[in-house]
Order: structure tokens, then sequence, then C-alpha cells
């Protein structure tokens, strides 16, 4: 058994990228791990990493090794899945991607009421706006808006959709003019989302056509919704925000959506997780509850 156990702290040390995101993960001390990796060392013969005071990196002889042991440990967790399967109490660690913004203000008051429907769940949830990989960073399940691309380690499901609004503060409104075509978008000041060298077109349905992109005369550009969402109230110009994060300052007036009649552009919300012949039962009712739920929330 401590050998089974060794080999599955040198699994995890490989998949986390280090002796400490893998102790991160099996709740253990960087020590321990370190010390169960030079066990094993020394019952096989050979270095199994190359160790630096930063990093470590697999040698010839652990890159060999791993690629076995890891076909034993898919064995094991493939029967841990069939075994959880057929269990009606959902149990272990759930950990979970989702970007930022959307995530803390619409999908974690959701998952976590699953805390009080099943005692024996955890959760470790993630906010973050880069696009994480699942089998690498350790995620049992991702939640992607937008277009996704083909990749078949992974499976995907729609949860949601969010419609996309155009809006300004009545100040912004009263000084420049209200907007009356998309057409008109381009003769205003807009804050615009950027993210690195990403920087994120307004589009919209067009017939004949997938979408049509519009960008505004943009002087302020922000990584962050909410921060748009606070600049479009201060009047620094448009905005293209979802409808769920800007309802609250539209109902008090802060805001004012323009080009309602205009056909809105719909984002899906997506749950993405590694594919695999079974489905652990945490995280089907993850994906269940979100699909469940969530459009009510979107509005």
């Amino acid at each position: 058994m401590e050998q089974l156990k060794g080999i599955s702290i040198f699994v995890e040390a490989v998949e986390a990228g280090g002796f400490s995101a893998a102790a991160e993960r099996l709740h253990l001390t960087r020590s321990a791990v370190g010390k169960t990796i030079a066990r094993l060392e020394r019952r096989l013969g050979v270095r199994l990493f190359n160790r630096t005071t930063r990093m470590q990196s697999l040698t010839e002889e652990g890159r060999f090794f791993y690629e076995r042991c890891l076909r034993a440990v898919e064995e094991i967790r493939l029967g841990e899945a069939m075994l959880e399967t057929g269990r009606r109490v959902v149990r272990g660690r759930l950990r979970i991607s989702m970007p930022v913004l959307f995530g803390r203000l619409c999908i974690a008051p959701i998952l976590e009421k699953l805390l009080d429907e099943h005692p024996e769940l955890e959760l470790d949830l993630s906010f973050n706006d880069r696009i994480v990989d699942l089998l690498e960073d350790g995620f049992d399940l991702a939640i992607r808006n937008g277009p996704l691309k083909d990749n078949p380690e992974l499976m995907a499901r729609a949860v949601a959709r969010q419609r996309m609004t155009v809006c300004a503060s009545p100040a912004y409104l009263e000084r420049y003019g209200i907007p009356q075509t998309i057409a008109d978008i381009p003769q205003h000041r807009g804050v615009i989302y950027r993210r690195g060298d990403y920087e994120r077109s307004w589009i919209f349905p067009a017939p004949g056509d997938p979408w049509r992109e519009i960008q505004p005369q943009a002087r302020l550009r922000l990584d962050d919704l909410g921060a748009i969402s606070d600049a479009a109230v201060a009047g620094r110009g448009l905005a293209w925000l979802p409808c769920w994060l800007v309802r609250e300052d539209v109902a008090a007036g802060r805001l004012v959506q323009v080009l309602k009649h205009e056909a809105a552009n719909i984002v899906d919300a997506h749950a993405v997780w590694l594919r695999s012949p079974v489905m652990l039962p945490k995280v089907r009712l993850a994906i269940d509850t979100l699909a469940t739920r969530l459009p009510a929330v979107m509005g």
C-alpha cells in the first residue's frame, strides 16, 4: 500500500508541475511530497526528477516510469468512477474554474447551495478569466463563455444563454445623443474590454451573415466587466455588457439600454469537462444543477 501511495503522489507531482502544486492538491506539505518521491527513487534505484531551487523536471527514467504509472492510475480512477456512479450519495471534492464576475455573481451562489443539499460534497471554486487546462491544472469542470474551440479531449454542455446589451448613463446620452442604429456606434465613445493582446469587438447578428463586428471610439480599455459597468455609469461612454450584469443599474436609472429594437447578440455559457467513459456523480450533479437553475438567474 505504501508503494501504491508513493506512485500516486509521483503521478500527482508530474501532473501538477511540481512538488508544491502537488502538495496543495493533496493537502500535504511540500516536504512530505519530496520525502515520498525520494523514498520511491531509493526503492527504484533511479532519479525520477531533476531538482533545482525553483522547479522540478522529469528525468528520462522519470518520464518512462510516469507513462507506465499513468496507465495504472487511470485504470484505478476509472474503477472508482464506475463504483461512484452506483452510489446515491454525492461525495468528494469538486474543483471548478469559472470567469471572475460571472462566476461570483451567477455561478457560485447556485453551486454553494449544493453544500446544504449534499453534506459529503466539497467545493473548490477558482475565479479566473484565463482559459485553464483542466488536466494540467487539476480541474473537474470549467465554465466558459462564448464559442468553444474543437478539442477531442473535452466534452461540453450549454448551461445558459447570455443576452448582450448596449447601455450608457443618462448624462452621456444627454451630452452626446442617443444612437439610433448600430451604424451610429462608431461615432460614439465607448468603454472596451481588453485582456492582453485581445480586444473584444461588439458583435451583432447581421442578415445574411453570421454576425457583424462594430467598434466605438475607445479611449478607455479595461479587463474587468464590473469596471466597464462602473465606467459606463460614470458617463465614460457606451458599454456592451451582459444583461444580468447591468439590470440593477438599469432598474435604478443609472444606465439606459439603447438600440433595444436591434437584434441582440446571444452568448452561450458552457460547462466543459475532460472526456471520460464514465462521468463522476459530483460532476454530473454540478452540470445538471447549472443547466436547471442558471437560466433563471440570467433572466
